[in-house]
């Protein structure tokens, strides 16, 4: 197929590519809590529920809304605004509510901190000054869970109870002053059993490596045939393949597999502890130079396909050099895509400008980078797994939060965050958010997958006795695994390849040792992969 860029330009797209992909999990962007020791007993047996809650300030409505957290025990908020009621709020005196109140609350919420003594002793103080709720303010960003002592055998609290964060009780707080009039609706609305978008972002995933894996195919099938049938008789007769050089293609060596997982976690590292807006700017700007070639090499492939004289006729450029007017137009496409996206990426619609952007880099790296055979597979992939697995469970047992979740939210004094990963809104759930999914989840197994594509192709397997097939519905039973996984740890981010190594690789070599093919698959190409010397460009690719 032809190409405008030259090698040199795809080598460096495959390692921008391999460096800002640094962490890989799923995840999904909602309210979260800590679990305190809860001890349940009479009238403290409440299912823990977030909460929406509505404020106006002087009759005015706020376009936000604060999340809470209810207690153990209470009286139940109903699941619809419309059922809620509103109420002004109150600062309780003493402000930890530990004691009787010096004042009464008659119909107001009240608003106390978090002191030293029992949850259930500050509910049972506001309800007796009359308070409709009590809203306590915890000293920290999260929300813990408000639960019994062991003393209160027998409890019998009217009121809902619930916690919100620091940050949320100084918004009120700052509301407040002036002796301005500030009232609260509380409510909890239920989330949908299913999460819809969760299989939106599934197929864009499964699709990502698909398209990636059989891009040859569907732009300039006759060539890929071609190439296929070459490679097929340079396997028969030698065992191994010698590239042509103008292939642009790296394959990942054993060594190479291990150094790209160390240099990711280093890489990491130095995100965690030296994270701020400047920084995920240049990463930013990086992800849109990178997403730019990959836009511009699928646009450019799908235009040749069909009208292959587009890119006969061509211009000299100052810098730039010679180039097509089909390639230099889609250029000024991609770059005012990117740039659109860099001004509007935290406007709500902007997951979509950056689903593309990362989708478009995907595929084009998948074509420049490549596992040679199972036997660097299986390092690459099992490294990976352990990788993910450390930084998202092990870390905060290290590290006091876990690096991967902490990276890819981004620098939060600022609200910028990484882009290298696919997100999609939460449309039906009432809590919004987003789903998401980092791209080494897509990349790793994407590139076991398009190794078993080719294999089947130069072995010219049918569909159902190959390895491209199982290995891609594999990928997919992976994925749902890990959504299901995030379901069950009520939406705390899990490492995805947990799920999908077992379900691709795993998969892999149980086929491959029930055909009697595995020893095949193994050493696959085994001289070329291992043919990469110092001098090369990209060691580690």
């Amino acid at each position: 197929m032809p190409s405008s860029d030259p090698p040199r330009h795809r080598c460096s797209t495959a390692l921008l590519f391999l460096l800002l992909l640094g962490f890989s999990f799923a995840a999904a962007d909602d309210a979260s809590w800590t679990e305190d020791s809860t001890l349940e007993s009479p009238g403290c047996t409440n299912k823990f529920q977030m909460v929406k809650i509505l404020n106006w300030v002087d009759g005015v409505e706020s376009n936000d809304f604060l999340t809470g957290l209810t207690a153990q025990f209470g009286e139940s908020l109903p699941s619809d605004a419309g059922q809620g009621v509103r109420s002004p709020v109150a600062f309780v005196r003493p402000l930890d509510s530990c004691s009787n109140l010096s004042s009464r609350l008659d119909g107001s919420i009240a608003l106390s901190i978090r002191g030293n003594c029992a949850f259930t002793e500050k509910a049972k103080h506001a309800e007796a000054a009359g308070a409709s709720a009590l809203l306590v303010i915890n000293d920290k960003e999260d929300l813990d869970e408000m639960g019994c002592m062991e003393k209160d055998t027998s409890l019998n609290v009217s009121i809902p109870v619930l916690m919100i964060s620091k940050s949320s009780g100084d918004a009120l707080n700052k509301s407040m002053v002036d002796n301005k009039s500030v009232e609260l609706l509380l409510y909890a609305p239920s989330r949908p059993a299913v999460d819809l978008t969760a299989g939106l972002l599934l197929l864009m995933a499964v699709g990502t490596v698909v398209v990636a894996s059989l891009w040859s195919d569907l732009t300039d099938p006759d060539q890929a045939n071609e190439s296929y049938s070459i490679l097929a008789k340079e396997f028969s007769g030698a065992g191994t393949r010698k590239d042509d050089p103008e292939k642009e293609i790296l394959d990942i060596s054993v060594t190479g597999a291990v150094f790209f997982i160390v240099t990711a976690s280093i890489f990491l590292l130095l995100l965690f502890y030296f994270m701020s807006s400047w920084f995920v700017w240049v990463l930013t700007i990086f992800f849109c130079i990178g997403g730019m070639q990959g836009m511009h090499n699928i646009i450019t492939a799908v235009l040749l396909r069909k009208w292959r004289h587009l890119g006969r006729s061509s211009v000299k450029l100052p810098l730039l050099g010679t180039m097509s007017w089909m390639s230099l137009l889609v250029n000024i496409f991609c770059l005012a895509f990117a740039v659109f996206w860099f001004v509007k990426r935290h406007t709500s619609y902007a997951w979509a400008g950056q689903d593309i952007l990362g989708i478009c880099l995907m595929i084009t790296a998948l074509q420049v980078v490549r596992l040679p055979n199972i036997k660097v597979a299986t390092v690459l992939l099992c490294c990976a797994f352990v990788y993910d697995i450390f930084w998202v469970f092990i870390s905060p047992l290290i590290f006091h939060e876990s690096v991967m979740i902490v990276v890819a939210q981004g620098d939060s004094s600022s609200g910028e965050s990484i882009p290298m990963l696919l997100r999609i809104p939460r449309f039906f759930d009432p809590w919004g958010g987003y789903d998401m999914i980092g791209f080494g989840d897509i990349l790793f197994p994407g590139l076991l997958i398009s190794f078993a594509s080719r294999y089947d192709k130069i072995k010219k397997r049918v569909i159902s006795s190959g390895y491209f097939l199982w290995l891609t519905i594999g990928y997919g039973v992976g994925l749902l695994l890990t959504y299901l996984g995030l379901y069950l740890m009520d939406g705390h981010g899990q490492p995805a390849l947990l799920y999908i190594v077992p379900c691709t690789l795993g998969l892999a070599v149980i086929l491959g040792l029930v055909r009697g093919e595995l020893k095949e698959l193994w050493n696959y190409g085994i001289e070329e992969s291992e043919s990469l010397t110092p001098e090369d460009p990209l060691p580690v690719a």
